[in-house]
C-alpha cells in the first residue's frame, strides 16, 4: 500500500520550531558537502537567516523545500568561493581533521558487542562512501532519504530536472548498496 506522505506530514507551528526541526539535518548535509564543522555552521546559519528574513510570511508547508533550496544554494556558493580562493592561494592547505558523528542510535541498542561493532563498521563505511559521492548525488540522497522530499521537491531544491534527481539518487543508492552488501557477505 502506498501512503500519501504529504497528507500525514505535520507542519511546525512556528518558524522557531521549524528551524529546530531541520537544524541537525541541515548541519549534517552542509558538513558532508563542505567537510568542515565551522563552514557547515556558517552556511547553515546563512540559510536559516535567509529563510527567516525572506520567507517567514510564507505558509509553513513551504518552509522545508524553501530551506533546503536556500541551503543548497549556500553550499554551492561556498564551494565556488573556495574553488576561487584555492586557485588564488594554491599554497594554502585547508584540510580538516574534523570527524562527523553518525546520527545517534541510542533508540535501537544492539544485543551483542559483535553486532554493535559490525553496525558501527557498516555506518563508518557508508559514511565514507556518502562523503565521497559527487556533491549532487550526496545532496540528492540526503534530501530524498533523510528529509523525505519528493522527486519534484528535490528537483526544485537542487535546481535540476526530476530525471536528474532520479539519476543522482539511483547512483548514490547503488554505491551505498555495494557497501551494505559487502557487509552482509562478511557476516
Amino acid at each position: 500500500m502506498v501512503s500519501n506522505h504529504a497528507s500525514t506530514q505535520t507542519f511546525p507551528v512556528s518558524m522557531d520550531a521549524f528551524l529546530q526541526q531541520v537544524e541537525r539535518k541541515g548541519y549534517r548535509m552542509a558538513e558532508m558537502a563542505l567537510g568542515s564543522h565551522a563552514d557547515a555552521l556558517d552556511v547553515l546559519q546563512e540559510a536559516m537567516t535567509k529563510l527567516v528574513i525572506h520567507y517567514s510570511d510564507k505558509p509553513c508547508e513551504q518552509w522545508k523545500p524553501l530551506f533546503y533550496k536556500i541551503l543548497q544554494n549556500a553550499i554551492r556558493d561556498w564551494q565556488r568561493q573556495q574553488k576561487l580562493k584555492n586557485m588564488l592561494f594554491f599554497w594554502r592547505n585547508q584540510d580538516s581533521d574534523d570527524e562527523m558523528d553518525w546520527p545517534d542510535n541510542a533508540d535501537s541498542p544492539l544485543s551483542e558487542p559483535d553486532e554493535q561493532w559490525a553496525k558501527a563498521e557498516q555506518q563508518a563505511q557508508s559514511l565514507t562512501v556518502l562523503k565521497a559521492l559527487p556533491t549532487q548525488q550526496q545532496q540528492c540522497f540526503l534530501l530524498r532519504s533523510w528529509e523525505g522530499l519528493s522527486v519534484k521537491e528535490t528537483a526544485d531544491v537542487m535546481g535540476c530536472s526530476e530525471g536528474s534527481v532520479k539519476t543522482h539518487y539511483s547512483r548514490a543508492v547503488a554505491k551505498l548498496k555495494v557497501v551494505l552488501e559487502g557487509q552482509d557477505d562478511k557476516g
